[in-house]
């Protein structure tokens, strides 16, 4: 019976044990503290010995209570259940003694608060609390941060669930298309409509959802008030832990001012190949032309001594007055070369814009044609322009045919002349002009107009859209050559079946600058020579021949040098009344002999013939006021009284 009952005790004991240390673990382990708190592992480590030492006991009495075969209990010593029960009793007590001592560290196991928590794990623990709470206040810094500075960036950030509708809005949306937050969240994309009409909004949202990992484009977008506005525009798609599409970022930046940068300079660049290109252009007609008047005043003359030698053969004079009028119009096509490449020296005057409006508006009305409603609008106030006479109603007469052959069944043509202020910025049709205050013509027609890649050539040379044999190509041509030499500015705008507006600037004068000048008038007899001697240097043999004879018939005495080292010697031999040379030669051009001459003889007369001058006789292709100029091709009648000219002024300056 009193086996019975230390068995039944050590099973009870052993079981409460076991409970206990269930007690301790279970919080513990739930504290994380399983490992850390050393105390509560030691006390759970004591009752769960001293349930497996009961539990030792318990089975060593087992033996005794169940009357085991003396067989088997001596197998069950054998197998050193007694001593195993003995180690493990002083295995406890030696836990014990290790409970013991911290014990004295750490105090009671339970207190109020319930279980004791090891303050060295619990210091551990609230070392990594506060870590944990410190890297949580530097995200949600972070995050601040970063709002910040996606609510105040001036691109606009925007959020779009896959359907797209808007889930974030921050303040640089608000400034780009003007809708305020509470007015934007919730609202489909959609209501930023793209403002070229396309459903390319739709397309980007379809291949966002589809796995596309983003994409950048530029498009333009219609502001809350319904103005464009141009915008680089990225969209990437937003996705969860699974990587499952969630929504998308959108980030708009608003590149209006830079496309209208882009524009510019690619307007500038156009416009300076342009330059460029005729440049290369005039060089090369320039050259050509030079060439081509000597040719030209040669069969001229030529012409008029067999004219003279031939008066009484009516047939031979027929056939003399075709080549003249070939003459003329081909010293008309070298004219109008050198006019467009700004090659042809030019004497320009004060001109009266009003008045040549209405001459040229009386020499159309005789020949432009009934099918034309032609109309003129003079300014009411004095336009004073500084330029050629001739050469500003060869520009009114070339717009003025053109505007007729761009009316084949009739139309208007206006003339309209105008003062306008310009401020230099090139914005809305402005030409590249400094500010000020201009003269403008605006010469318009009804008729079939042209279409932009037209209108960006049509001032090239040598273009032209009329059929074959029915125009040259050097119309506008010339017409840019003469405005842009007069220091102003032509432009063209057209649409196709609507018509075209030429416009063109000139520098205004003032009134009181403009003093008109008298036309000089020939007398019918050229004058004589009266035996001067006249120094003529001229490269071209012919034509230096041509020059000699018709001095010579005016009773010129003639000194012929082919360049300026040839007639330096001449000078230095016979000395000279007056030096007629060509301005253009090899070596040593005719406006540095000229220049060395005068070092000898400040008073010696001085005329310059050319075709082309090369800007050699001034600044620009304009002439200095002091020059005499005789242009190639020239009649006999031109050089004489030219000459005589020359001489007459330098005798009253002497």
């Amino acid at each position: 019976m009193q086996d019975q009952f230390f068995l039944m005790g050590n099973l009870v004991i052993m079981v409460a044990y076991a409970a206990i240390m269930v007690a301790i673990v279970g919080p513990v382990a739930h504290a994380g503290q399983l490992r850390t708190n050393r105390l509560a592992t030691a006390t759970a480590l004591i009752f769960f010995s001293c349930a497996v030492g009961h539990g030792l006991h318990a089975a060593m009495a087992y033996r005794t209570v169940m009357q085991v075969p003396a067989a088997h209990r001596m197998q069950m010593d054998a197998a050193g259940w007694s001593w195993t029960s003995a180690v493990w009793d002083l295995l406890t007590a030696g836990v014990g003694v290790y409970y013991w001592t911290l014990r004295r560290n750490y105090g009671v196991l339970l207190g109020k608060g319930g279980l004791y928590v090891d303050p060295w794990g619990q210091r551990r623990l609230d070392e990594a609390d506060a870590r944990e709470r410190a890297a949580r206040d530097v995200a949600e810094a972070q995050r601040a941060a970063l709002a910040t500075v996606v609510e105040h960036t001036d691109d606009a950030v925007v959020g779009l669930t896959p359907e797209g509708i808007i889930t974030a809005w921050n303040g640089g949306a608000e400034r780009l298309f003007g809708y305020p937050a509470e007015e934007a969240l919730g609202q489909p994309v959609a209501v930023l409509a793209d403002a070229t009409g396309g459903g390319e909004q739709v397309d980007v949202l379809d291949r966002i959802r589809q796995g596309e990992r983003g994409m950048a484009y530029e498009t333009r977008r219609l502001r809350r008030d319904g103005t464009a506005v141009d915008v680089a525009l990225t969209i990437t798609p937003i996705h969860d832990q699974a990587g499952t599409v969630i929504g998308a970022s959108a980030i708009a930046r608003d590149i209006t001012a830079a496309k209208e940068a882009a524009e510019h300079r690619r307007a500038m660049e156009e416009r300076s190949n342009q330059a460029q290109r005729m440049e290369s252009l005039g060089k090369l007609a320039g050259g050509v032309a030079h060439d081509f008047n000597n040719i030209l005043a040669i069969i001229a003359n030529y012409t008029e001594f067999v004219a003279a030698d031939t008066s009484d053969r009516p047939g031979v004079q027929a056939d003399l007055t075709q080549v003249r009028r070939a003459v003329e119009r081909a010293t008309n096509l070298t004219r109008q070369l050198l006019t467009f490449t700004r090659a042809q020296a030019v004497q320009p005057e004060d001109v009266d814009l009003n008045m040549a409006v209405t001459e040229v508006q009386m020499m159309l009305e005789r020949t432009i044609g009934e099918h034309i409603d032609l109309v003129a609008v003079p300014s009411t106030r004095p336009l004073m322009v500084h330029t050629d006479p001739g050469q500003l109603q060869q520009v009114l007469l070339n717009l003025a045919i053109n505007a007729r052959d761009a009316m084949p069944e009739g139309g208007t043509l206006v003339l309209e002349a105008d003062a306008v202020t310009l401020d230099g910025e090139e914005v809305d049709m402005q030409p590249p002009l400094p500010a000020g205050t201009y003269a403008r013509l605006l010469v318009s027609d009804t008729g079939e107009g042209m279409s932009p890649e037209t209108a960006k050539r049509i001032f090239e040379p040598f273009y032209t859209t009329k059929p074959q044999g029915r125009g040259t190509g050097l119309g506008l041509a010339t017409v840019y050559g003469i405005v842009t030499e007069a220091g102003g500015s032509i432009n063209v705008y057209s649409e196709l079946n609507l018509g075209t507006t030429f416009r063109i600037y000139l520098p205004l004068v003032t009134a009181e600058s403009a003093a008109a000048a008298a036309a000089p008038v020939h007398s019918t007899a050229p004058p004589l020579g009266g035996g001067s001697t006249v120094l003529v240097v001229e490269d071209e043999p012919a034509l230096a021949r041509m020059v000699a004879r018709i001095l010579s018939e005016a009773e010129y005495r003639v000194l012929v040098a082919a360049d300026a080292g040839e007639a330096l010697d001449l000078y230095e031999q016979h000395g000279c009344d007056a030096l007629l040379t060509d301005v253009i030669m090899p070596g040593i051009s005719g406006r540095r002999l000229a220049e060395s001459l005068h070092e000898r003889q400040p008073d010696l007369p001085v005329l310059y013939m050319s075709g082309y001058s090369n800007g050699l006789l001034g600044t620009t292709h304009i002439l200095d006021e002091d020059i005499a100029f005789l242009e190639k091709p020239f009649t006999a009648a031109d050089l004489l009284h030219k000459l005589a000219a020359v001489r007459t002024t330098s005798s009253s300056q002497r």
